[in-house]
């Protein structure tokens, strides 16, 4: 429920911009500073110096592809909130496909048909799991009825309290 507390509209796609242009950048750090440190020649500086440029060269790209992505899918979300006058999951599973056909719209028709349902199928698995583990959790604060035990299916009643011949 934490994506229906977010920011207004306008704001909201600087805000998952410039996230998605920090996921980008950093996770593309690691993988970049890896590759760039196998890649160089021998000797630890080198690897470093070849990493640390690496980084420098590719993550910035990284970041702003993924910066591209969180625009283009804020932007097709904030208008479906604005059109259909509703947040729910369809806008997000919506916008995934759209945003996947818009990015893959210089490779022709196909592959933006290609693109748009992988986008709607990936969001609609993160939609998904996102409502199953919404309800798993509530189950866990819903109030358990009072259960009263009926006593005549206990079978036979315990002996009475005040009979002192079974304490002896």
């Amino acid at each position: 429920m934490e994506e229906y507390n977010r920011e207004p509209c306008p704001w909201r796609i600087v805000d998952d911009c410039g996230g998605a242009f920090a996921m980008g950048a950093i996770g593309s750090s690691i993988f970049q500073g890896i590759k760039g440190f196998r890649n160089a020649p021998s000797g630890f500086k080198r690897r470093l110096a070849g990493s640390l440029t690496t980084i420098q060269q590719r993550a910035p790209v990284f970041g702003g592809n993924f910066a591209i992505w969180g625009f283009v899918f804020s932007t097709v979300d904030c208008s479906l909130v604005y059109y259909r006058k509703k947040e729910d999951p369809w806008n997000s599973i919506i916008s995934g496909a759209v945003t996947g056909g818009i990015l893959a719209a210089r490779n022709g028709l196909p592959a933006m048909a290609g693109s748009a349902l992988i986008g709607g199928f990936l969001l609609g698995m993160i939609e998904g799991v996102g409502i199953l583990m919404t309800r798993f959790n509530a189950e866990q604060f819903r109030q358990q009825a009072p259960v009263f035990e009926d006593p005549s299916v206990l079978g036979s009643s315990p002996p009475p309290f005040g009979n002192s011949a079974s304490f002896q």
